[in-house]
């Protein structure tokens, strides 16, 4: 049966990145021996241009049919004036909710090769292989609001039910890893802190006994992420925390365009995109990183679709290429996203 994956090219150098992410997944499919469908469809700016809706309604129902979503990013300067409902990043939210997805994982692995843009010291970043699992449909970015000019409020909420579903997930994960989750929070000070620390204490204990679980404050992880990465397996925190530290985590990398993400639920299809966003500053100029967004296809055969062995080459074409000096501007180097493309596609081998 033929995997049914649909592509959401978006803004910026979403559509580049998304065409050699396509070439990426067509050659693992010859190589590999599956068969997939493949269909692209509006989302972001694209569609407010082009339908009046940063997601239609039939790139919905399209995308929740499907097995798998490859997003290539939203947004850019020319809707920053639109009004709320036609944002770009309104059609990625509202996507995330049609799927049910509401863990979001950012693996960190680092390049093997020294990257003259890293502001770390050679050997600093031996070891570094960690998994971030960030809860993405709670917390204070979706809670009550009001705002006004001398005054304004955020309001950060979570159910013990919210907690619970994306704990299970770094337990599961973890157990496939060194058996390490660090849950990051901010106990002293925030209700919901504690609430994250009791919950998942109760979890790991009575669901995952053989998995060490640690907490640490948000603010000590900041640092600790810097200067002590490789000591991290999963870390599991909430939605505001998950996204700096996850930005935070991509210097580690020494370039954000390096970087997948995946969002899951408890069934339906995922969505995988990478973290880079639209970099409109350099879109249509064939020099974005293609690396993250070719991850994205590794993390989408191997988590979702059960084609583990060509995630698993696609991974070692991407490192055998970095090896060999192909690499972008980002990574001090000169070529551009179809060469990099080109390097891993010919590297990709059963």
């Amino acid at each position: 049966m033929a995997h049914k994956i649909v592509a959401l090219p978006g803004d910026g150098v979403g559509p580049e990145v998304t065409a050699c992410a396509h070439a990426v997944l067509d050659r693992a499919a010859r190589a590999f021996g599956f068969q997939y469908e493949y269909e692209e469809a509006l989302i972001g700016g694209d569609a407010v241009d082009h339908a009046q809706d940063p997601l239609p309604a039939d790139v919905e129902a399209l995308c929740a049919a499907s097995d798998g979503v490859l997003l290539g990013a939203v947004g850019g300067p020319k809707w920053d004036m639109a009004p709320p409902a036609l944002r770009p990043e309104r059609g990625l939210l509202r996507l995330r909710s049609v799927l049910g997805v509401f863990a979001n994982l950012r693996p960190v692995r680092i390049a093997p090769i020294d990257i003259p843009t890293s502001p770390f010291r050679p050997g600093h970043l031996a070891g570094v292989d960690v998994l971030f699992v960030r809860e993405l449909t709670g917390g204070i970015y979706f809670g009550e609001k009001t705002e006004g000019d001398q005054a304004a409020s955020d309001l950060c909420t979570y159910e013990r039910r919210e907690v619970e579903r994306v704990a299970r997930v770094a337990g599961r994960l973890a157990g496939d890893r060194r058996r390490r989750v660090t849950h990051v929070d901010k106990q002293n000070v925030l209700a919901t802190s504690r609430l994250w620390r009791r919950t998942t204490e109760q979890i790991f204990r009575d669901e995952f006994p053989d998995v060490d679980l640690r907490h640490m404050l948000v603010d000590a992880m900041a640092m600790a992420l810097i200067t002590k990465p490789a000591e991290f397996d999963v870390v599991l925190t909430e939605n505001m925390f998950g996204d700096i530290l996850t930005d935070e985590a991509a210097a580690l990398a020494g370039s954000i365009g390096l970087l997948p993400s995946a969002s899951i639920g408890d069934d339906g299809p995922g969505l995988f995109e990478p973290i880079h966003g639209s970099a409109p500053d350099i879109a249509g100029r064939g020099a974005a990183n293609p690396v993250g967004m070719i991850r994205c296809v590794a993390m989408l055969l191997g988590s979702s679709l059960g084609e583990s062995e060509a995630a698993a080459a696609i991974e070692r074409a991407v490192d055998d290429a970095l090896k060999a000096g192909v690499a972008t501007h980002d990574l001090g180097g000169s070529a551009g996203s179809e060469e990099m493309t080109r390097a891993i596609v010919e590297r990709i081998d059963p």
